[in-house]
C-alpha cells in the first residue's frame, strides 16, 4: 500500500517519504549499543593472534551452548552428532569440522521456525537477502544485533576507506525508487536524513548517464557504494561520453566480484581508490579492504572455514568453498553456513599491525550484463523473483535484445498465475520485451561447477 502511495506522489513528496524512512533506518542502526560496539571493534583491531584465538573461543562456546539449549534445529543436529551442553562448553576452534553444516536450503526452510532461538529478542525484524534468483533467505535482526553489525561495518569498511556514516554517499542498490510509469528522470532520489543519493540500478544507460552525474553533483556525493557492476556500468558510460564526474573520496563495492579493470576505471572517473568488501544480509562474516589494499577477515564477526577440493576443511587457510559461522546473531544463529562462494586465503601475513587473516581472493559471482531495448544495462534481477511461492531457483537467459527466456525450477506450491507478476516485474525493469517461460526439473551448473543466474547471448556482453 505504501509503495502504491509513493508511486503516485510528486517528486518532492517521494523524497520526503524516503527521508522519513531514512530517519527511522538511521536511528535503528546507529542508536542503542552502536557507539560502545564501535569502540570495541576498534580496540580489537590491535589484538595479537593469541588474543584473537582466546576471544573467538569464548564467543564460539557461548554461541554453541546457547544454540544447543534454545534453537530446536541445532539441538536436534548436535544431539545426533553426540554433543551435549557440557561438551560444547569446552569446545575448541579446531573442533569446528566435527559439527554438521547448515545448508542454504535449511536456512530457507527453517529460518523463521526451527532456526530461531526460543529466547529471541521480540523487537527484531526479518530482512531478505538479495540473492540473484529463487527464494531469498530471511535474516532476523534484533536491534542489538543490527547496531552491533552496523558498528562492524562502520569500523572495518567506512573507516578503513577514510570516511564515516556522516559522509554524503551515492548508492546504487536494488530498491525500485523510480515509478514504473516514469521514464524521463530524474533517476535518483534523496534521503536527507542520511545524506544519501539513491541511484536507480534499473535505468543505467548512455541516454541517462548525465542525469546520474547531475544527482551526484547536486547532493555533493563524496563516495559511491552498492553493486560493483552497476557502479562500473555507470562509470564506463561517464568515461565513454566524456562527462565530468566530481572527485570522490572512495568507491566501496559489494555483491559482485571486483576486478582490476573496475578499480582502474573508478580511479580514472572519480580520482579515488576503490575498497572491496564482502558480507551480505546474512551478516555471518565480514571481509574488507584496508588502506594498504589488503582484504582482511574480521575475526570478531565470524569464523571462516575453507573446504578444499579434497573436502578437507581448515580455518582461514587454503583455497576452496567458503563456510562461515557468525558470532553476532544469537537470535537466528548461522553456524557452519555454506554460503556458496569460493575463497583463497593468502599464504603470507598481513603488512598492517592488525593480526587479522589475509584473503588473496574471493571468487564471488560475475554475472552477464543484460541490455534492454532502450539501451539500459543491468545485472541484478532478484526483485523479479522475490516472494514467489513455490519458486526454488531461476535462471534468466537473454536470447536477443527483445527476447528473455526464464527457466524456473519450481515445486507443487508454484501457481502459474505468478507468471504474470514475474512478467510485469521484468518488463518494468527492462522495458517491453518478449518473455518466455520454461520449467526444467533442475537448473544445471556451468562447466566451472557454478550456478549462473544470468546469461546473455548478446555479442556485446
Amino acid at each position: 500500500m505504501l509503495l502504491n502511495i509513493y508511486n503516485k506522489l510528486p517528486l518532492f513528496f517521494q523524497n520526503t517519504m524516503i527521508s522519513a524512512y531514512g530517519y527511522y533506518w538511521k536511528h535503528r542502526r546507529f542508536g542503542g549499543v552502536f557507539k560502545e560496539q564501535l569502540l570495541q571493534f576498534k580496540k580489537r583491531e590491535e589484538f595479537d593472534l593469541e588474543q584473537w584465538r582466546d576471544y573467538r573461543t569464548i564467543q564460539l562456546r557461548k554461541l554453541l551452548v546457547h544454540s544447543f539449549e534454545t534453537v530446536p534445529l541445532y539441538n536436534e543436529k548436535y544431539k545426533n552428532a553426540g554433543f551435549s551442553s557440557d561438551k560444547l562448553k569446552k569446545f575448541e576452534l579446531d573442533d569446528l569440522n566435527s559439527l554438521p553444516f547448515l545448508e542454504k536450503e535449511e536456512l530457507r526452510k527453517y529460518g523463521q521456525s526451527k532456526l530461531m532461538s526460543e529466547n529471541k529478542d521480540k523487537k527484531g525484524a526479518f530482512y531478505s537477502s538479495s540473492g540473484s534468483t529463487g527464494t531469498p533467505t530471511n535474516i532476523y535482526y534484533s536491534l542489538t544485533f543490527h547496531q552491533t553489525w552496523s558498528a562492524a561495518f562502520e569500523a572495518r569498511i567506512r573507516n578503513w576507506a577514510g570516511i564515516d556514516r556522516f559522509t554524503p554517499r551515492g548508492m546504487i542498490g536494488g530498491r525500485r525508487i523510480i515509478p514504473e510509469a516514469k521514464s524521463n528522470g530524474p533517476f535518483y532520489r534523496y534521503n536527507a536524513a542520511e545524506k544519501q543519493t539513491y541511484l536507480s540500478a534499473y535505468h543505467i544507460s548512455e541516454k541517462n548517464a548525465e542525469n546520474y552525474i547531475e544527482g551526484i553533483k547536486k547532493h555533493n556525493v563524496e563516495y559511491m557504494t552498492g553493486y560493483a557492476i552497476s557502479n562500473y556500468l555507470l562509470a564506463q558510460m561517464v568515461n565513454e561520453l566524456g562527462l565530468k564526474a566530481p572527485q570522490l573520496k572512495a568507491v566501496i563495492t559489494s555483491s559482485e566480484k571486483l576486478t582490476q579493470e573496475m578499480r582502474d576505471l573508478f580511479k580514472r572517473v572519480y580520482k579515488c581508490k576503490t575498497f572491496d568488501s564482502y558480507s551480505g544480509v546474512e551478516a555471518c562474516g565480514l571481509i574488507s579492504e584496508n588502506q594498504d589494499g589488503e582484504l582482511l577477515v574480521s575475526p570478531d564477526v565470524g569464523i571462516i572455514e575453507v573446504i578444499n577440493d579434497e573436502k578437507e576443511c581448515q580455518i582461514e587457510q587454503g583455497e576452496g568453498e567458503l563456510v562461515s559461522t557468525g558470532l553476532l546473531n544469537f537470535d537466528q544463529p548461522l553456524i557452519r553456513y555454506r554460503i556458496g562462494d569460493r575463497i583463497k586465503m593468502a599464504s603470507t601475513a598481513t603488512k598492517s599491525k592488525s593480526q587479522m587473516p589475509l584473503v588473496e581472493e574471493i571468487s564471488g559471482r560475475i554475472e552477464d550484463i543484460v541490455m534492454g531495448p532502450d539501451g539500459r544495462k543491468m545485472v541484478r534481477f532478484h526483485g523479479v523473483f522475490i516472494d514467489i511461492t513455490g519458486l526454488i531457483n531461476a535462471q534468466l537467459v537473454q536470447e536477443d535484445i527483445n527476447w528473455i527466456r526464464l527457466r524456473l525450477q519450481v515445486n507443487k506450491e508454484f501457481d502459474r498465475k505468478s507468471e504474470l507478476l514475474i512478467k510485469n516485474r521484468l518488463s518494468s525493469q527492462l522495458g517491453e520485451v518478449k518473455i518466455t517461460f520454461e520449467y526444467p526439473e533442475s537448473i544445471g551448473l556451468n562447466k566451472n561447477g557454478k550456478f549462473k543466474a544470468v546469461i546473455s547471448k548478446l555479442k556485446s556482453s
